[in-house]
């Protein structure tokens, strides 16, 4: 076994080792080059376009909010009453139990009116229809 007559002291390792280099090879933050700055247009959409390239599902948010709604109630129910089991009052996932709750709640709310507007449109589209067949039918017959 060799044995280094003089070991260096663990100070002068440390003075080695904590040396840092006179210039770095990054750029300083005024020497950066300018950014590059690309816009993008966006195109604007009709209706006809988006019922076209949709199917025109978007006309019946309703059936995609409610099982979405029953899904998020499910999870606030679930996470609120882990949080209140343990009697964590106030703390982080008792709150995020009640806003799940509460957004499962909008989301149910928000499917029911849109079903109820829907419903009358077609009542409404149903009463014009038969105004006119009503109205065609007279003009034939007079």
């Amino acid at each position: 076994m060799l044995l280094d007559p003089h070991p260096a002291m663990p100070e002068e390792l440390n003075k080695d080792t904590m040396k840092t280099p006179a210039s770095s090879g990054k750029p300083k933050a005024a020497e950066r080059p300018p950014i590059a700055m690309t816009t993008v247009n966006i195109p604007l959409v009709n209706e006809v376009q988006l019922t076209a390239a949709t199917g025109g599902t978007e006309l019946s948010c309703y059936r995609c909010t409610i099982p979405f709604g029953v899904v998020v109630l499910i999870a606030g129910i679930v996470v609120t009453a882990v949080a209140y089991s343990f009697n964590s009052h106030g703390s982080t996932i008792s709150y995020f139990g009640l806003v799940l709750l509460s957004a499962g709640l909008v989301l149910l709310a928000s499917s029911a009116v849109c079903w109820k507007v829907r419903l009358e449109r077609k009542k409404e589209r149903r009463r014009e229809s038969q105004t006119v067949l009503v109205a065609n039918q007279r003009s034939i017959f007079t």
